[in-house]
This record gives structure tokens, C-alpha cells and sequence, in this order.
């Protein structure tokens, strides 16, 4: 299996195809070059300018379209890949996202495209104004949680071009932010035809599954801290500064996507070093809970796909735990470049701190900075499934024997008046209620945490095989949706191919279909096309009516 090197793209916007004319002089890669001779981040910019330029009329660019760098991935043996976002006259694209291939000497190879759709508008003027636009987003927040007196409901719109939902067409895209009636933060995105007030699509803006130290669900961990004069910070210099702070049961107050009044992070300090009680009393358990998670994220990306940090830069992130009040949730925030955690209602949920929902949450921020799958339909589902089968292997990687790995979602939060032993299941995920195992066309009208389900079974399915197993001491029972038989792969190959597919292949806009064309891709860069992995691949998304 080859390695892969991930370096995080600096986000330069490339200027319009008619100003771009520098003339690039980049030495090839010589066979036999060692690692040190791989192209840099700068050089693969500079080689996917070039190509950007010289197909220009196949990758559907115009001079009215600018390009903006979001991500570089360069294999060990040169070839460079490179992710782009769009704008059209100054307006962003939704579904214009789009990944150039490379040849290690900077040849293009080919593209993968969240949408195939030339762009052109006959104007960038809308009928349907602002104002009314933020109403209907509101309206449609308010549908969105049937009983509850919204408080301090704002909603801003924003103008762009949606490319993801057939012919490109302008539509406001507008955010709606509420309080519920215990003071906890709901959200959703609305986008609406800019010309008929028709809504496109609608979706949750906000992402939800919902060292000593004495944790709630994982026992005494280790923490790495920062002294501080005769105490000590719960921050860790080791993992990009990543630190865990208190919300004082407060949450955030945002208007028109400003938040005028946030909900603190103020940092945990402790005398001597040993953190918590193992208890909910104790204020910092909950904290120990949430920095060893982060610090489990951390080591997985780090140790398996050689990423630094959830953008990849090497910065930390920050936790928020005590969020609001009996708040039945815990989410990640890329505006903050932060996790928030809530303390559950004590009937439903316990504090969501554990260590799936920990390495869960903080993929999506993974996910926002790779593929940026959209949070509707399918690609919403992969969305969630992505977190998923992260969370799973972030708990599998951490070997931790209070928590030990496996295929269950959210099991250490739920209580008893959930009415079942963990939020998700991806052996079978209709174990659930709602999810569902096998994909059909009625998929991308489900909730994403259920549409999720088609990508989980697959997972489950690649890495263990198909048919009733035990799996670190936990039954599961797996059938396949066409009656066949599958062979896994292992935990290791799951990641890696799903990990090469999400930062390499997908866009913002793949559904199941591209999903499986995506980790084919992935499967043939790392074992090859005639590998078992391979075949692997393609036999677990058939077995789940993926074809």
C-alpha cells in the first residue's frame, strides 16, 4: 500500500482565466527522483494554474468564473491533486467545486467535477428580494421545529449560484438561526429560487448525531497540559494548542451571522495536574472526556493518514463542554473552528462527550475542508456517514479498554429513555427504526443521519465482511441487500480508501453512484485495479444496491 502525503492547500485565489498569464518553469519529476523531489504545495498550484489555463474549454471555465484554491494532496510518487471552489461574477457556486489531476511532471491527467454544467446566467439581478427571501427561510425554520416559541429568530441571505440541483440558476442562500425555548441554538439553511421564490432545498445548519485524567465514559486517560505558574491549563502544546473550556451553561447569541454574545470556552485549570472525579459532579470530567477525544482525533489522522490537525495546517481546535441546558446535543462549528458539547437531559442522554461522538463531529470539520459534501440528499448522507465511520475508527485507534472499538454510534450517551442501546448501527443500520441499509431512489429524501445508513452498511461490510460475527466481544449480524456473500478488508483499508476518496475524489456534490466511483478510484491508487481491496470495493456497494 503506498503512502499518502496530505498538504493542506493556502486558500489564493487564482485570478480570472483571461489575467492569468505567467509562465511557469517547473522541473519535472526524473524516474527513480526519491520523496525529497516531489513537487511542493506551491509547485502543484502553480501546475494546476497551467492546466486551468490549457483546458479551460473542457473543464467549462469562462473569463466570468474566478478560482480559488481549497486543498493540495501529493502522493509519494509526484502526482498532484488539487481542489478548487468557483464564483460566477463575483457570486459563489454551489456545486462548482471541482479536483484537478496531475502527472507527476504537472501534466494534467483529468478532473472530477461536482457538476458537469456549463455556467451562465443571463443576469445576476434577482426578482425575489432579500427581505423576502429571509422570511421564507425563517418560515421554513420555524416548520422545522413544529411547538417551539423561537426566540431571537435572524436570517441572513446571501446571493449565489446553485449548480448542485440541475440547470445553474441564482437563488439566495440564507441562513436562519433561532433559540429553542430552553435557550439552545437551532438552525437551518434555506435555498430559494432567486427568481420564483421556489425552495431548492432546505437543510440543519447545524451538524449533529445528536490528561491524568477520570473521565466519564473512558476511564483514567492521559492528558498532555500546559503549566501555568503553580497550576496547569487543560491545553495541549503538543497537538496544535487544542484546549478544553467551560460554557457555563450559557449559548451563543448570533444575528444576521454575526454572534454579537458567544458562550465562553474559559479555559479548565486545575492544581495538580490530575483532572476530574470520573463523575458528572465534577465539572472537569466532562472536560477530560472532550480533550481526550480531540487528542484521539488528533493521533488518528495524524498516525493513519498523516494529517495534521482537522484542517490540516497543524492548528488545534477548542472544546466547549456545559453548553446551555439540557442540551440533548454536541456539534461542530467551522465558523469557530470549534466542538461544542452539551450535558444531555439525563433521561435521553448523558453529556455527549464521548469518544465516538468526539472523532464524529470533528471529521465534519475534516469533511468541510476536504470535499465539502453538501448537507442534503445523498451527499448529506455521506456526509454523516463520513463521521460515522470515522468516529468508529477514531474509538478502534485510541485502544482504549474502558471504551473499546466498535460498530456502534453514540453508545456511551445514550440513556435508558432513548429506548435502545446506541444512537446508530452500521452492521445494519435499520436496527435503528429509521435508517436505511440499501440504497434505492427514495434515499435522498431521507433525514441525512438515515441516508447515512447505505454508506455505514457498506463500511461495515468492507472492513468485516458480510453474515453474523462477533467483533471485539459485540454480536453483529450483517446481510447483504442482493443475497451475496462479501469478504472484508480490514478496519486499516476501510480507512485509507474512504480517507484517499473524501480528500482526493468526492465533491460537494457526490451521491451514492459517485461515492462508489470515488473509493473504485481510491482502491485502484492504493492496491491497484486487479487488487482484492478492489474488488472488495465494488462488491460491498453492490451488496447494498449501489451498482
Amino acid at each position: 500500500m503506498s503512502r499518502i502525503r496530505h498538504v493542506r492547500g493556502s486558500r489564493t485565489a487564482t485570478a480570472g482565466l483571461a489575467a492569468t498569464t505567467a509562465t511557469l518553469l517547473v522541473a519535472a519529476l526524473a524516474p527513480g527522483a526519491t520523496a525529497a523531489d516531489r513537487p511542493t504545495r506551491t509547485a502543484a498550484l502553480e501546475h494546476a494554474a497551467t492546466a486551468l489555463l490549457d483546458h479551460s474549454a473542457a473543464l467549462k471555465l469562462t473569463d466570468a468564473q474566478d478560482t480559488e484554491a481549497r486543498d493540495v494532496v501529493v502522493d509519494d510518487d509526484g502526482t498532484q491533486h488539487v481542489r478548487y471552489d468557483r464564483t460566477y461574477r463575483g457570486l459563489p457556486v454551489l456545486g462548482g467545486d471541482f479536483v484537478v489531476h496531475l502527472a507527476p511532471d504537472g501534466a494534467f491527467r483529468s478532473a472530477d467535477r461536482a457538476t458537469d454544467a456549463a455556467l451562465s446566467l443571463p443576469t445576476v439581478t434577482p426578482e425575489l428580494s432579500a427581505p423576502k427571501a429571509a422570511d421564507l427561510a425563517a418560515n421554513a425554520l420555524r416548520a422545522a421545529n413544529p411547538g417551539e416559541l423561537l426566540k431571537r429568530l435572524t436570517a441572513k441571505p446571501e446571493l449565489v449560484v446553485d449548480a448542485l440541483h440541475g440547470t445553474p440558476k441564482l437563488a439566495w442562500r440564507t441562513n436562519a438561526v433561532a433559540l429553542d425555548s430552553l435557550g439552545n441554538p437551532v438552525a437551518r439553511t434555506v435555498l430559494t429560487d432567486a427568481g420564483t421564490g421556489a425552495r431548492i432545498d432546505a437543510w440543519d445548519a447545524i451538524e449533529s448525531v445528536s490528561g491524568d485524567g477520570e473521565s466519564l465514559y473512558g476511564g483514567t486517560v492521559p492528558l498532555e497540559t500546559t503549566r501555568s505558574g503553580a497550576s496547569y491549563q487543560l491545553k495541549d502544546p503538543t497537538r496544535g494548542n487544542t484546549y478544553t473550556g467551560d460554557a457555563e451553561n450559557r449559548t451563543d447569541l448570533c444575528f444576521l451571522g454575526i454572534c454579537l454574545v458567544q458562550a465562553p470556552a474559559t479555559l479548565f485549570t486545575d492544581a495538580d495536574n490530575h483532572w476530574g472525579s470520573g463523575s458528572a459532579d465534577d465539572r472537569a470530567s466532562a472536560a477530560v472526556d472532550a480533550q481526550y477525544g480531540t487528542d484521539a482525533t488528533w493521533d488518528y489522522y495524524r498516525d493513519v493518514h498523516g494529517r495534521s490537525g482537522i484542517a490540516g495546517d497543524g492548528k488545534g481546535s477548542y472544546n466547549r463542554v456545559h453548553y446551555g441546558n439540557e442540551y440533548n446535543n454536541a456539534f461542530w462549528d467551522d465558523s469557530c473552528f470549534c466542538m461544542t458539547y452539551g450535558d444531555g437531559d439525563g433521561t435521553t442522554f448523558g453529556p455527549l462527550v464521548s469518544l465516538d461522538v468526539a472523532g464524529h463531529e470533528m471529521s465534519h470539520g475534516v469533511t468541510s475542508k476536504t470535499a465539502a459534501l453538501t448537507y442534503s440528499g445523498e451527499s448529506g448522507g455521506l456526509n454523516e456517514a463520513t463521521s460515522d465511520i470515522f468516529g468508529a475508527l477514531v474509538e478502534w485507534h485510541a485502544g482504549n479498554a474502558a471504551d473499546p472499538g466498535d460498530y456502534l454510534i453514540g453508545e456511551k450517551v445514550v440513556r435508558d429513555g432513548f429506548g435502545r442501546e446506541a444512537l446508530r448501527y452500521m452492521d445494519r443500520p435499520s436496527r435503528d427504526g429509521s435508517s436505511a441499509d440499501c440504497w434505492s431512489t427514495a434515499v435522498g429524501d431521507l433525514d441525512v443521519h438515515y441516508s447515512s445508513g447505505v454508506a455505514n452498511h457498506f463500511a461495515y461490510l468492507l472492513a468485516e465482511g458480510s453474515g453474523a460475527r462477533t467483533v471485539g466481544g459485540v454480536a453483529y449480524d450483517s446481510p447483504t441487500c442482493d443475497g451475496s456473500t462479501v469478504s472484508g478488508i480490514g478496519r486499516d483499508g476501510l480507512g485509507d480508501i474512504w480517507y484517499r476518496a473524501l480528500t482526493v475524489y468526492m465533491t460537494s456534490s457526490t451521491d451514492y453512484a459517485g461515492a462508489r466511483a470515488a473509493t473504485l478510484s481510491a482502491a485502484g491508487d492504493l492496491y491497484g485495479t486487479d487488487s482484492a481491496e478492489y474488488a472488495a470495493v465494488g462488491a460491498a456497494w453492490s451488496a447494498v444496491n449501489v451498482g
